[in-house]
């Protein structure tokens, strides 16, 4: 391997929008996400304060292109 052209690797700090901060390791000493382990349903497992967390319209454009599907084939 090449000497250095490789990032430092160190310990990041993760915060969530929740609230949540842990520890992690990667190149960026400060990490900033929407949904973590201690929010998101699927680890939770509450359904019923289920978020959708969508930055780029990709819900409704779905819902745009299959709101007239009904089965047919």
């Amino acid at each position: 391997m090449k000497t250095g052209i490789h990032p430092k690797y160190q310990v990041a700090t993760v915060h969530c929008a929740c609230g949540n901060r842990f520890e992690t390791l990667s190149v960026k000493d400060d990490i900033s996400t929407e949904v973590c382990s201690a929010c998101h349903p699927v680890f939770t497992g509450d359904m019923s304060r289920r978020r959708i967390v969508d930055t780029e319209g990709r819900v409704e454009k779905f819902m745009r292109k299959y709101q007239n599907y009904g089965g047919k084939k």
